[in-house]
């Protein structure tokens, strides 16, 4: 089974945060993406969809920090349903998208240009994490080259000039 989402949009407002009992940051978003399209009749058209998103922990602390109304972002995650009761006591439900992975792109409010993102929702997750190659001076979350080079550990590593060609790496 697959259940996976990503969307390109602009934020149709300011980041929501709240913070649970136990210090977890929960941010939600409302995010519009826009379809152009030509009608039966020739003519273009748009067709705006809104999508609630929520993210969790040092992803949604992010968000808050460096995204604002306008704003461009590209937004991996999966869709939730919600049950919740309201204040008279009835059931609600809420679809919305539970986002593990979020990259600022340029364009939008404050025109500011990449950086990345990229978080595993809350839930403990290694390896390949982070890593937008766009500009910016956004933070990562797990890695990336966001970070200015000033401030790169490795730039006065060797360049790795002296390995053969035919070593056995296999990739």
């Amino acid at each position: 089974m697959l259940n996976k989402v990503m969307l390109i949009g602009n934020l149709g407002a300011d980041p929501e945060t709240r913070f649970t009992q136990d210090g977890t940051c929960v941010c939600n978003l409302r995010l519009a993406t826009t379809e152009k399209f030509k009608g039966r009749d020739g003519n273009q058209q748009e067709k705006t969809e809104w999508h609630r998103v929520v993210l969790w922990g040092r992803l949604g602390e992010i968000a808050n920090q460096y995204l604002s109304k306008g704003a461009r972002v590209y937004i991996e995650g999966k869709i939730e349903t919600r049950k919740w009761t309201n204040k008279e006591g009835q059931d609600q439900y809420t679809t919305e998208i539970r986002c593990n992975e979020m990259k600022m792109l340029g364009g939008g409010a404050g025109g500011a240009g990449g950086g990345a993102a990229r978080s595993g929702g809350g839930q403990p997750q290694g390896g390949n994490q982070g890593g937008g190659n766009q500009g910016g001076n956004f933070p990562t979350h797990g890695g990336g080259n966001a970070a200015p080079k000033s401030n790169d550990p490795f730039a006065s590593s060797p360049d790795f000039g002296d390995v053969p060609i035919d070593d056995d790496i296999p990739f």
